[in-house]
């Protein structure tokens, strides 16, 4: 026996403790075993949100934390407290999103910095022009207040884009296309007020799609949704959705009683529902339950139900909820076969993907 034979392991390790056949059969075993394992669902909506209790316990300390230091630094003057936050939002994700990777505190850290960051440019923009002017998005109505809220959602803009470029935390994307959306229709209120005031509804919605149509760039970019591209795709159909939903449904409502529009309501609501499960994106149905259940709760006093409106309400709608996502897999399915073959092989599919 020569040096290289001596030397050559042997399948169940130099001990000699398996045999090759025994080698062999645990081998085949192992793959039986993953053969036989049940993959996660393709179709299923993924979202990176905890990745231990370490998350939430370290979120729980940030808020603490966070809280005490603005409390204490308020007396120094809301710019103050706010440039302060800012700050120590950016240095927690120093340690925090950059080096311990945490997904829920790296989210709550770039909440916090994107809002302290638009509120002390508010302020800080309001003492130089001598305007007193609460941080209120609703306040962008008045034409003297607009370019102070244009110059912080700019400022906000900028910071987040470069937050992003050094934590690259998917959120920001969708922080930052909110604080454009709010720079956009300031920048017309400054321009013409009266129309913002009169359209400030259609003016929402069309933002909303223009939104929505920035998250499905997203996502069509991601089909298997394996990448960094779907979690930013998530926050962006989460911003959209309000900003689509609720100035299409209050359009509706508006000056009529609920019992009169609830039909198109809830069909609205149907029609959302349906592009939720064609896109496999729950959002628009989350923000349409609130004017579904009061469109449903209408109609239940209306037919007679007064009494017990509010349980009818949640039982047909947890009904809903409950059947659509027991069926969701099926239903897309069948959808998807409703659509064009190239657009429905670059959207998420339980069979083409399988």
């Amino acid at each position: 026996m020569n040096y290289d034979q001596r030397k050559r392991p042997r399948p169940g390790g130099d001990e000699g403790i398996l045999t090759d056949q025994q080698a062999t059969d645990l081998r085949s075993l192992a793959r039986q075993m993953n053969a036989a394992a049940i993959p996660e669902p393709e179709d299923d909506e993924k979202l990176r949100l905890v990745s231990g209790f370490s998350d939430i316990f370290v979120t729980l300390g940030l808020a603490l934390f966070t809280g005490a230091l603005a409390y204490l630094t308020e007396r120094l003057g809301l710019t103050t407290m706010w440039a302060v936050l800012a700050v120590t939002a950016w240095l927690l994700a120093e340690f925090f999103t950059l080096r311990r990777r945490m997904a829920l505190p790296s989210i709550a850290l770039l909440v916090l910095f994107a809002v302290a960051v638009f509120s002390c440019a508010t302020y800080l923009l309001g003492a130089v022009l001598g305007v007193a002017v609460e941080p209120d998005v609703s306040e962008i109505l008045g034409s003297g207040d607009s370019l102070i809220f244009v110059g912080a959602a700019l400022l906000t803009l900028a910071l987040t884009a470069l937050h992003y470029f050094r934590f690259r935390v998917p959120i920001t994307i969708a922080a930052g296309t909110a604080a454009l959306a709010v720079a956009v229709i300031g920048l017309i209120s400054a321009v013409a007020p009266g129309f913002v005031e009169v359209y400030l509804k259609p003016l929402v919605l069309l933002t909303g799609l223009g939104v929505f149509a920035l998250a499905m760039r997203f996502d069509l970019a991601d089909p298997q949704r394996a990448t960094r591209r779907t979690d930013i795709a998530f926050w962006l159909h989460l911003l959209a959705a309000p900003m689509i939903v609720h100035p299409l449904i209050a359009q509706l409502s508006e000056g009529a009683d609920m019992s009169t529009v609830a039909p198109a309501v809830l069909a609205v609501f149907l029609a959302l529902g349906i592009v939720a499960v064609v896109i496999d994106r729950r959002a628009m149905l989350v923000s349409g339950l609130v004017y579904a259940g009061y469109a449903l709760g209408s109609l239940f006093q209306r037919v007679g139900f007064a009494d017990t409106t509010t349980p009818l309400t949640a039982l047909a709608l947890g009904a809903f909820v409950l059947l659509l996502s027991a069926g969701w897999r099926p239903v897309r399915t069948g959808l998807l076969k409703l659509l064009p073959s190239h657009l429905a092989h670059r959207l998420p599919h339980p069979i083409l993907s399988s």
